[in-house]
């Protein structure tokens, strides 16, 4: 039996050393279970309880009821879906006695000393069971203070919270009731509407009466005189063919209104209007763009046929209230949208006061993008080297579809950068769309995606890349926080346990950048701060006895881990493979850094197991063979022995074809699922911690994308030695010296008449 599962369930088994057919394997598995399928759009009111910078709910009910008397009770109430039974951390900062419950259970009640330090953060662990779990909390008020701060303890992990009844489901954030003079009898929980508590909550979800006797822009937008709004719905045209219908309705002003991209109806006055329009079998977008002029704003309209109304419903597919309407303004007559063109929801809309995005006909409501898929659309570091691995394993197996999802990935991210940055500026920090780019603070966050981002702008057309390329440069050259020698470390984090340290990881999550910058400016700045990078982490990470570099420096104990991590020494040497690829033969520090990727591989070619593996800990075999290192040192090696870095590329050549064979026997199964990748980490001066509690995971993109460039640089490197054996032999054959001779003599020939 293999050590992840039974040897005839393994891609060896299936392909033997056919590198394509474990590639498309993989690669099918990774896009069918991850379909590339849009964000989700949801109802989301700025006011009341809102998420702040780190990502946690505030909660300031001094602010909200001013005049609450002491001792006075306030519940929030959310709820949360779970997929299985798991676990989240609960952040909690207590400023007041605090309760919290779960599915109406008790999980934690806060003590005199937490309630006296409103600046310390209590972690309560929240089990959650399959489907919907409510939380409840209630807040007591004191003269010392009226709420709390509270959710994920990590805002590089964020979980948002959704409204728990049925009026308001779809919507994020939380409800929150109005102060009452005891305690409630019961705890809210699932299945109750707000009307089955008997009390208020907020926030306010309809109009006042006075409010609807106004046209929903002034509700809305308020009273501009001359400004432009949008109302957008679409509608169901369901009569076969070109049909004909009644558009009727009336606009407090001037007046445009487009179906399927094409004006039917254009009015320069306010009033009535009534006219018969064709429009084709389908779902179509209705448009309508009308001017403030005087007290009052608006417009309505319905569309007729003999079956009955047009079914309206929201474009954006609305999370939320039950509105076919979403709106955006104030704009102007000459910079509004472009009535025969399909706006996108992904990019903003340009505003008499700048850029804004759409609004709900709600109080303080407006649409939101959330982007829910696990995978497709991200930004993280694994996902850059997943798709990294999936561009170059798409050429190879000559996949258009693969390709095109890739593009598709960058795309969504280049279009939504914008409103992104918009997003966390509107509502104070905590975005729902790339939300390490926007709340960047570590090279973690930017620099592995944004490599793969240029690899794949060296063939095709990403709109908004360019710009996010250059915010990122931006970021590392000028921003990331460095040593007196120029070293990247890690200081000012949201994540504190890392605050302090020097990961062997961010060499990865720099130099590849760095490399394709290079590439694209033609500025040599980036590739020398790149080679400097290595000459600062080996200062102070390498273990010369071992030949191997530790995973993490600690400045707090001024001490290196000494634990050589296999994908620490992996991030390492593959970074150091792309620095090498692209570093101009006459560079200062070129031949120190090929005699450094020298004498690491020696290091780690020494911990190579006898099945071809590598292991979480590179010189402890106890510990479990690790996929994702074992990939980057086979890519590694491979490189070294295309490019000419070994002074004997024999041992290296054989050690590539053993990692091979061992990660298609031991690691990827029949249905190209890749097993034994560790999880993301943490970091530990005991190796025990990586072996016992660093464990894997089945998917893992930690290790997906990397195992790809692995078969890839497998069919690189065949190639390479099969075309220098076809050379050899040509060089070897009858007659070779003498056509050499003449192809020389040609050559000459062609030079002087040229």
């Amino acid at each position: 039996m293999g050590f992840y599962f039974e040897d005839h369930q393994s891609m060896f088994a299936q392909a033997d050393m056919r590198v394509p057919m474990t590639l498309e394997a993989i690669v099918r598995r990774y896009r069918g279970q991850n379909p590339a399928q849009p964000p989700t759009f949801r109802a989301y009111v700025n006011e009341g309880i809102v998420r702040g910078a780190d990502y946690r709910y505030q909660a300031d009910f001094n602010r909200e009821f001013p005049t609450a008397p002491m001792g006075a009770f306030v519940y929030a109430w959310a709820r949360i879906w779970s997929e299985g039974r798991t676990e989240i951390q609960f952040a909690v900062t207590v400023q007041c006695p605090t309760v919290l419950y779960r599915n109406q259970q008790r999980l934690y009640s806060s003590t005199v000393v937490e309630e006296r330090d409103p600046t310390v953060r209590q972690t309560v662990r929240v089990s959650l069971e399959p489907g919907w779990n409510h939380l409840v909390m209630r807040f007591a008020k004191t003269k010392a203070g009226f709420g709390g701060v509270f959710g994920t303890w990590l805002g590089k992990q964020p979980y948002y919270f959704l409204m728990p009844t049925a009026n308001r489901a779809g919507q994020e954030g939380w409800l929150f009731s109005e102060p009452q003079a005891k305690e409630l009898s019961f705890v809210p929980g699932n299945g109750m509407s707000e009307e089955d508590t008997g009390i208020v909550w907020l926030p306010k979800s309809q109009w006042t009466r006075k409010e609807l006797s106004h046209g929903q822009c002034r509700r809305i937008f308020g009273l501009i005189e001359g400004a432009v709004a949008e109302g957008w719905t679409r509608g169901a045209f369901l009569r076969p063919g070109e049909a004909e219908y009644d558009l009727s309705g009336y606009s407090l002003g001037p007046v445009r209104i487009s179906i399927a991209n094409r004006i039917v109806l254009a009015s320069g006055k306010a009033g009535k209007f009534s006219v018969r329009v064709t429009v084709p079998f389908g779902w179509h977008d209705v448009r309508v763009q009308t001017e403030c002029r005087g007290r009052d704003w608006g417009f309505d309209l319905v569309l007729r046929s003999p079956a009955g109304p047009v079914a309206f419903s929201s474009p954006c597919n609305l999370q939320g209230p039950a509105l076919p309407w979403i709106y955006a303004g104030p704009l102007s007559w000459e910079q509004g949208p472009d009535l025969t063109r399909s706006p996108s929801l992904y990019t903003l809309v340009r505003g008499l006061k700048g850029e804004t995005y759409w609004r709900l006909d709600a109080p303080s409501m407006w649409v939101r993008i959330y982007n829910e898929n696990p995978l497709y659309g991200r930004w993280n570091y694994p996902l850059g080297v997943t798709l990294y691995g999936l561009l170059h394993s798409a050429h190879l197996i000559d996949s258009e579809e693969t390709r095109s999802y890739i593009v598709g990935h960058m795309r969504y991210c280049g279009e939504t950068f914008d409103y992104a940055l918009w997003d966390r500026k509107q509502y104070g920090g905590a975005t729902n769309v790339h939300h390490l780019l926007t709340s960047i603070d570590s090279l973690d966050d930017c620099g592995s995606f944004g490599s793969t981002l240029l690899e794949v702008m060296k063939e095709a057309e990403i709109p908004g890349a360019r710009e996010i390329v250059d915010y990122v440069a931006d970021y590392i050259a000028n921003r990331q926080v460095r040593l007196p020698d120029g070293t990247f470390f890690r200081k000012n984090l949201m994540h504190t346990f890392h605050e302090n340290t020097l990961w062997a990881d961010d060499l990865y999550m720099s130099v590849p950048f760095l490399c394709r910058y290079f590439q694209l400016t033609g500025d040599v700045r980036y590739v020398d701060d790149a080679a400097r990078q290595f000459v600062g982490f080996r200062k102070r990470l390498f273990i010369p006895e071992k030949r191997l570099m530790s995973h993490v420096y600690d400045f707090t104990r001024n001490l290196a881990t000494g634990v050589a991590w296999g994908r620490g020494n992996g991030w390492v040497l593959f970074a150091l493979t792309e620095l090498l690829a692209v570093l101009p033969a006459n560079h200062e520090r070129k031949s120190e850094l090929v005699a450094m990727f020298r004498e690491l591989c020696s290091g780690v070619l020494a911990q190579q197991d006898a099945r071809g593996m590598w292991h979480q800990v590179l010189d402890e075999h106890d510990s479990y063979p690790e996929t994702s290192c074992t990939s980057m040192f086979a890519c590694a090696f491979a490189r070294g022995v295309r490019h000419g870095w070994f002074d004997d590329a024999s041992p290296y050549l054989a050690a590539v074809y053993r990692a091979w064979e061992a990660l298609n026997r031991t690691s990827i199964d029949r249905l190209g699922n890749v097993h034994g990748v560790c999880r993301g980490s943490e970091f530990s001066f005991t190796s025990e911690y990586y072996k016992r509690d660093l464990l894997w995971n089945l998917n893992d993109t930690h290790g997906i994308g990397i195992v790809l460039l692995a078969g890839v640089e497998v069919m690189r490197l065949t190639r390479h030695m099969q075309g220098e054996a076809e050379s050899a032999a040509a060089m070897t054959a009858p007659g070779a010296v003498e056509k050499r001779g003449r192809a020389s003599r040609a050559k000459k020939n062609r030079a002087a008449a040229r």
